[in-house]
């Protein structure tokens, strides 16, 4: 069984049920982290795996401190999964800034490192992109679509108002290298 295989199994497990909008949303991830294959090349499974349990750790069961990337990052790593997928999971979607919001960032940073830069973004894209009802979304309409969930003064609203920049410029990073991975495979195709 893949990687993602066995991720999609633990992420129904927690989300499908307890959380199903919750669970739209990480369906859309994973199939976003699934159509970043030609940039990934070896790197694809985790990234799928990695998208697929984002967001495990809102499942109330996983819950301990209240910050989803680090309970479900723990949760991971005590299950034996993939160091890279757990890395993924601890700081997607800039993660250490609502981490500082919390009190939590040195907590985090000392028991997760950050995972590769072209990961990390790819991660992002996909969470980004996909929209809590499983729709495809802008990252600008991402962005006010999470501004419009959670109340001014909110943790999660500061770190993502701090993150902004961040974010959409993964996003068009991303969406650069597979318009370049893209016409490098028609040029391929044409001369073939």
């Amino acid at each position: 069984m893949s990687q993602s295989e066995w991720a999609a199994q633990i992420a129904r497990t927690f989300l499908e049920r307890q959380l199903p909008v919750r669970w739209a949303h990480t369906r859309r991830v994973a199939a976003q982290a699934r159509t970043l294959s030609p940039i990934l090349g070896a790197d694809a499974d985790q990234l799928e795996a990695a998208a697929w349990l984002h967001d495990i750790g809102y499942s109330p069961e996983l819950a301990v401190t209240g910050f989803h990337p680090l309970d479900g990052a723990r949760f991971l790593r005590a299950e034996g999964a993939d160091e890279l997928v757990c890395l993924l999971v601890a700081h997607h979607t800039c993660a250490i800034v609502e981490a500082g919001q919390r009190g939590l960032a040195a907590e985090l940073a000392a028991e997760f490192s950050r995972p590769r830069p072209d990961l990390d973004e790819a991660l992002i894209y996909c969470d980004m992109t996909g929209g809590p009802d499983g729709t495809v979304m802008t990252v600008d309409a991402r962005l006010a679509e999470i501004f419009s969930r959670y109340a001014a003064d909110y943790p999660v609203t500061h770190a993502i108002r701090q993150s902004a920049p961040t974010l959409v410029d993964s996003v068009h990073v991303v969406q650069a290298r597979m318009a370049l991975a893209t016409r490098r495979l028609q040029l391929a195709a044409a001369v073939g």
